[in-house]
């Protein structure tokens, strides 16, 4: 931003001087223009009373006061005509113009256009941001940080713990070489970030750099690709060279799966472009000249389409992966990012961080971010628990679509539907308890049923399978047992097709089907097609595709049964869940557990404060079904 305007100050600059050189001076409006002959006559006649002779140009006035102006050619009589009739003679004598000066005004244009071409050049060919000139395609666009310049430690990282194990000797051996070099160890020459985005492979990239105190290059994969061939290779180089200079150093490569793809793979070979770039960067970490001191940190998602050689030892000898971080690490991530704002003394952090299972730290700064937000959109001075679930359920769930107004008819239809999946999924075994049920429009949904699991789960059993299966079919079935088959709606759609996933993997991957056995009929090969890893399934023989469909068929019946028993038998806690839908909208575990119960529906926190919503009148005199029936008879069933 300053560059730009000096420049256009010192272009404003050089123009006014230009114009003030070269402009004339303007007459003045009282000034007469006399011809040099009535110059003459007027000075025989006695009526010029004094003159100014400014080489060529003369000025004066008349015996009346008048001003005049005039041009007078080489005469060299003049002078004796003035003396001989009384005028005042003044002269001013000629402007001595420095050489500087001169060359200025003889070649300051032309410089002008030339340094304005040369700027614009540079902003169009990218050269203006590293500093360098306009024709610099293979200098390399790293940018270094100084020690100073990086302000990253590993206390600023959380939620990878293993993964900060793994640099740590890295750090080490920048800060003390000789430890491991007087054992005849070497460090790893590169390290490979390996997880899913968000996680916080360029943030502990920068905390290495931060800890060992030494200059730290970045840049992005895609830089070093151009459509010239062979100046991504030539940008390698130079960054080498300059590291090489600032050793012991890092470089740390961004998305390094945009330079580094496999070789060869496609239709017609490769990308010459990128190829030579990804050549040169293998001689650089580990070729015929070694590289001392310099450690190579990249960063991706996608190991799985790197070149073979570039994941070889002595190139990226250490895969680190950076994971999605457990409960322990999400509530550690979450007190990092709360210190930013101020929070009440009613945050619990790790609450927030038992109920957002699966999120990276991009996710949880996120939450943090939306949870600020709400809470100054509400004029609050403290951001409370109530911002941080408005803030978890808007990423879960998705946005309130608050201006979306469904008829009274279909609204009753998704608070029936919703119920279903509740019930359904609180009675049966080892299904993820249900945290929140609503029917106001998030995102694409009409309605949402949310299910959090109490604890992070790597693997599942047959059982919670099947209860993820008749859970998915709740909501179809509570439509069909209140509304009749006729009035069954496409909302179960998206339940149906993973209840089908759900029961297809069952018995193809996972081995699940006592008749089938633990056989993988969906067997997976592998292939790279244009820089891309393709599956393909291998077909199986037409009788045991159809036992497949069978065994997937006897799932699905067997599960849909079981919620079609459940919620006849718990009918009325199907109306009562509904018609506090109706009421509130949203409704919460604890609401669930007292609906559950057979108690009284308590209303949420603050919901007599909040403006009516989504544009339907609510018959609130319609009695509610109770009986003294206990749940715990239809669980024993099951």
């Amino acid at each position: 931003m300053m560059k730009n305007i000096i420049l256009w100050v010192v272009i404003a600059v050089v123009l006014m001087s230009v114009f003030n050189n070269f402009g004339g001076q303007g007459d003045k409006a009282d000034s007469t223009a006399l011809s040099y002959s009535q110059f003459i006559d007027a000075v025989k006649a006695g009526q010029v009373q004094q003159v100014m002779i400014d080489e060529h140009i003369v000025k004066g006035k008349l015996q009346g006061g008048q001003s005049f102006k005039t041009y007078a050619p080489t005469d060299a009589h003049m002078v004796d005509d003035l003396l001989a009739n009384g005028v005042d003679i003044k002269a001013i004598p000629p402007e001595q113009t420095s050489m500087f000066m001169q060359l200025l005004m003889t070649f300051g244009p032309m410089l002008l256009l030339i340094a304005v071409w040369v700027f614009f050049m540079r902003q169009m060919q990218g050269g203006g941001a590293g500093g360098r000139g306009a024709m610099s395609f293979g200098k390399s666009k790293a940018r270094m940080l100084e020690q100073d310049q990086i302000k990253v430690t590993f206390a600023d990282v959380a939620g990878c713990d293993e993964a900060k194990e793994e640099v740590v000797e890295m750090v080490d051996f920048l800060k003390d070489p000789a430890k491991y070099q007087k054992l005849g160890g070497k460090i790893p020459r590169g390290a490979l970030m390996i997880g899913p985005p968000g996680t916080g492979k360029t943030l502990l990239a920068r905390a290495i750099a931060g800890e060992a105190k030494v200059p730290f290059f970045t840049i992005s994969g895609s830089d070093f690709v151009e459509m010239f061939v062979g100046v991504g290779a030539s940008r390698v180089r130079d960054m080498f060279e300059q590291a090489k200079k600032h050793a012991p150093c890092i470089i740390f490569i961004d998305e390094i799966d945009a330079v580094g793809r496999q070789r060869g793979a496609g239709l017609g070979g490769g990308n010459d472009e990128r190829e030579q770039t990804l050549n040169q960067l293998l001689v650089e970490m580990d070729g015929f000249e070694g590289n001392e001191g310099i450690i190579v940190i990249a960063a991706t998602n996608r190991p799985d389409v790197l070149d073979k050689a570039l994941l070889r030892p002595g190139r990226f000898d250490r895969q680190v992966t950076v994971g999605l971080p457990d409960v322990k690490g999400r509530e550690q991530i979450l007190n990092v990012h709360m210190k930013k704002v101020p929070a009440a003394s009613d945050v619990e952090v790790k609450y927030i961080a038992q109920g957002t299972p699966g999120f990276s730290g991009a996710d949880l700064a996120n939450l943090i971010n939306e949870a600020a937000l709400f809470a100054a959109r509400m004029n609050k001075r403290l951001v409370s628990m109530v911002d941080l679930e408005k803030a978890k359920d808007k990423l879960i769930m998705g946005a309130e679509r608050h201006s979306m107004v469904m008829d009274e008819k279909e609204k009753r239809m998704t608070a029936y539907h919703e119920a279903g999946h509740a019930i359904v999924g609180r009675i049966v075994p080892e299904h993820d308890p249900v945290y929140k049920v609503s029917i106001m429009p998030r995102g694409r949904a009409l309605g949402v049923t949310m299910f959090l699991p109490e604890r992070d789960h790597y693997s599942a059993s047959k059982q919670k399978l099947d209860s993820m299966i008749s859970s998915l079919y709740g909501g179809r079935i509570a439509e069909e047992l209140i509304f009749g088959w006729e009035q069954v709606s496409t909302g179960a759609s998206n339940d149906i097709e993973r209840a089908t996933e759900l029961a297809r993997n069952m018995v193809t991957k996972w081995g699940l089907s006592q008749r089938l056995g633990p056989l993988a009929y969906s067997e997976e090969e592998g292939e790279v097609f244009l820089g891309r890893s393709v599956t393909q399934h291998k077909s199986v023989a037409d009788e045991t595709s159809h036992t497949i469909d069978e065994e997937i068929r006897n799932i699905i019946d067997r599960n849909y049964e079981r919620s079609v028993k459940i919620l006849k038998e718990n009918m009325d806690i199907l109306h009562t869940m509904a018609a506090a839908l109706m009421k509130y909208e949203t409704i919460d575990k604890y609401q669930i557990d007292d609906l559950m119960a057979r108690k009284p529906v308590k209303a949420p926190e603050g919901w007599d404060d909040l403006p009516p919503r989504g544009g339907v009148e609510i018959n609130e005199k319609k009695p509610e079904i109770k009986t003294e029936k206990p749940i715990g008879d239809a669980a024993e069933q099951n």
